[in-house]
């Protein structure tokens, strides 16, 4: 019971980060405005968590189990490379549009003054994604070779058209952060990914 009750509070303090992160405004979080939000004191938030960069983490591991459980969905279930890539790319832009916080994490707004090694660790999450995203462009080169499900000319450099997406993707990310939440990063995306690939 009280190991369960523990995971529920760290839990609970890793959403109210998120909730606060998403303030328009940007400010840094201190572990005081955090310890006040949830109405406990700073010792209690460090009974949980060693420091607020493993408060951080702990978002971080959050966003990187849910991402890749979900394009690990998405590869288990769909062949083509081409709609593989269109479904992750939705769910990245879709990922941030409901959880505009994190979304301050993923491009490293929220971490700018925190433990470097915060900043690395997004940078990390990042490589995997344009690796996540140049393989499915490997795949869909492929299927077009062998005439499969993809069936076109053969693909430009996967290598490149892969930063290309994931580009695009952090910048939509960053747009929707820097105007407040208010320009949606799934807007025009149907329109747009055609002209990526």
């Amino acid at each position: 019971m009280p190991a369960r009750k523990t995971g529920e509070r760290k839990h609970r303090i890793l959403q109210v980060l998120a909730e606060m992160l998403q303030d328009p405004k940007g400010e840094r979080i201190t572990t005081a405005a955090l310890a006040k939000e949830l109405e406990v004191s700073e010792a209690a938030l460090y009974r949980h968590f060693a420091s607020k960069a493993q408060m951080f983490e702990g978002l971080i591991d959050f966003i990187e189990q849910t991402q890749f459980g979900l394009i690990n969905k998405i590869e288990g279930e769909e062949e083509s490379g081409l709609k593989q890539l269109h479904a992750i790319v939705a769910m990245l832009l879709g990922f941030a549009e409901k959880n505009p916080g994190m979304t301050r994490v993923l491009i490293g707004d929220a971490l700018v003054n925190e433990d470097a090694r915060l900043q690395a660790r997004i940078s990390q999450l990042h490589d995997r994604l344009e690796a996540t995203l140049k393989q499915c462009l490997r795949v869909a080169a492929t299927q077009a070779n062998e005439g499969g499900p993809d069936g076109a000319a053969e693909a430009p450099d996967p290598t490149a058209r892969a930063n290309l997406v994931l580009c695009y993707v952090i910048g939509r990310w960053h747009q929707f952060a820097k105007s407040g939440f208010k320009r949606q990063p799934t807007a025009m995306f149907e329109q747009q990914l055609p002209m990526l690939l």
